[in-house]
C-alpha cells in the first residue's frame, strides 16, 4: 500500500474516531483505525462493536492495499507534524512507514482482515434532516442523559418519530429520573415514511454525542434511519452506525405536568447568573438552593454547614401565593444553558411538585426538575 493524502485531511479523519475507537485495549483492533486505499481515495474506519464511523477521504493511491494500526499514536504523530502532505507505504507485513521531509517515523500495524466488519449500509429508509435543527434537539435533551444509571435505558437519548398527519415530527427525549428534557421539530413531508406511525428508538448517549460532533462541523445536511437494532447517520461522505439499545423507555409523558396557572415567568440572565453565585456556598454533593418565589421576587438562598450562606434577589412575576421550594442548583443551570429566550416561564403546583420549565416563545421544547428537600 502506498497513499498520499493531505495532513489536514487525515488529521480530521483521526480526530473524529477519537470519541470511538476502545480505549481499554480489550482486543488490539478495537483501538486501531482501518487504512484501506482504494482508487477513489482513503477509507477509514473505526468502531468499539457497538459504534462505528466510517468516511472516505481525498487521496492519491499509488499502490491499493489496507491496514490496521493505533489511532491514538497516528493522531498524536500527526499533531506534531507540520508538512502539508503525508506519505505512507505499508509493508506485507503491516509495518507502516510515515515519510516527512526531515525523517520517518515506522510503526507496527496488524492486518485489516481481523478489523471488525461494518455493517453494509443502504439509503432507502433514510430520512434527510436539517442539521441546524437536528443539532438543537440533540444539545437541548443530551444533558438529562443519565450515566451510568443502574436502569440501563435511562442512559439513552430516546428518539420518536412520529408519521401521523400532514407533517412529520421528530422528538427527543432524555432523563436520568431526577430531571427530564423534550425536544421537537416538525420534518419537511419528504421525511414521511412508510413505516408505523410511531417509530421509538434509544440510541446510546455516546453515539448521540458522536453525532452531535459530526454536527457541530457543519456540512452537507444529514439523513437518519433505522433498522430492528441499528441506527444509521450520514452526512458529508460519512456513515456512523450504532447498535439500539433494549428495553422500554419510561412513559415521559405521563412525567411532564400539564401547564398551570400557577406560572412564575424571569429573565433568563438573571436567574441563571443568580444560581450560579447562590450555588457557590452549596453544599458539593447536593448542590442544593432553596428558591422562595413571591409576588414580584424570587429570592435565592444556599447554606454550607462549614463555609456561610448566600442570597439573592432577583425581579420576576408570580400570581400564586408565595412558596419555597429546593433545588439542585446543577440541574436548573443545565436547562437555563440550552435555553435561548429572554424569558423564562417556571410551572409549579407546591414544594415538592415536579417543576415545568419552558421558553416564553418556543413551545417545541420544555423541561421537567424534579425538587429536593432543603
Amino acid at each position: 500500500m502506498r497513499v498520499t493524502v493531505e495532513r489536514d485531511e487525515l488529521l480530521t479523519a483521526l480526530h473524529r474516531v477519537q470519541g470511538i475507537v476502545e480505549k481499554r485495549n480489550t482486543m488490539p483492533n478495537l483501538a486501531n483505525v482501518l487504512l484501506e486505499a482504494k482508487p477513489e481515495g482513503l477509507d477509514i474506519s473505526a468502531t468499539d462493536l457497538e459504534l462505528g464511523m466510517r468516511g472516505l477521504y481525498k487521496a492519491t493511491v499509488e499502490e491499493p492495499g489496507s491496514v490496521t494500526f493505533s489511532a491514538r499514536k497516528l493522531y498524536e504523530i500527526l499533531k506534531e507534524i507540520n508538512d502539508s502532505e503525508i506519505a505512507m507505504t505499508v509493508t506485507d507485513d503491516c509495518l507502516v512507514t510515515i515519510k516527512t521531509v526531515r525523517g520517518e517515523f515506522k510503526v507496527v500495524g496488524l492486518p485489516s482482515k481481523d478489523f471488525p466488519p461494518l455493517p453494509a449500509i443502504e439509503r432507502d429508509g433514510l430520512i434527510p434532516l436539517p442539521g441546524v435543527g437536528l443539532l438543537q434537539l440533540i444539545r437541548k435533551t443530551l444533558f438529562a442523559v443519565g450515566d451510568n444509571d443502574t436502569r440501563y435505558v435511562l442512559n439513552g437519548l430516546l428518539i420518536v418519530v412520529t408519521n401521523a398527519g400532514e407533517t412529520p415530527i421528530i422528538r427527543l427525549v432524555g432523563t436520568d429520573g431526577h430531571r427530564l428534557a423534550l425536544a421537537e421539530q416538525k420534518l419537511g413531508t419528504d421525511a414521511k415514511t412508510s413505516r408505523e406511525q410511531e417509530e421509538k428508538v434509544i440510541v446510546p448517549k455516546k453515539a448521540a454525542n458522536e453525532i452531535r460532533r459530526l454536527l457541530e462541523e457543519g456540512g452537507d445536511e444529514p439523513m437518519i434511519g433505522f433498522t430492528k437494532n441499528m441506527l444509521i447517520f450520514r452526512k458529508s461522505g460519512l456513515v456512523l452506525t450504532s447498535r439500539l439499545m433494549e428495553g422500554n423507555y419510561p412513559n415521559y409523558q405521563q412525567v411532564i405536568p400539564k401547564p398551570s396557572n400557577k406560572k412564575i415567568t424571569v429573565n433568563r440572565d438573571d436567574i441563571e447568573g443568580a444560581l450560579r453565585r447562590v450555588s457557590v456556598l452549596s453544599q458539593n454533593k447536593s448542590y442544593a438552593v432553596k428558591l422562595t418565589f413571591s409576588k414580584k421576587t424570587i429570592t435565592l438562598f444556599s447554606s454550607h454547614p462549614d463555609m456561610g450562606e448566600a442570597q439573592e434577589e432577583i425581579p420576576a412575576s408570580f400570581n400564586g401565593e408565595e412558596f419555597s421550594a429546593g433545588f439542585n442548583a446543577r440541574y436548573l443551570l443545565d436547562v437555563l444553558g440550552v435555553m435561548e429566550s429572554e424569558t423564562v416561564v417556571f410551572n409549579m403546583e407546591a414544594s415538592l411538585s415536579p417543576c415545568l420549565i419552558r421558553e416564553m416563545d418556543n413551545p417545541l421544547f420544555q423541561a421537567v426538575v424534579m425538587p429536593v428537600k432543603v
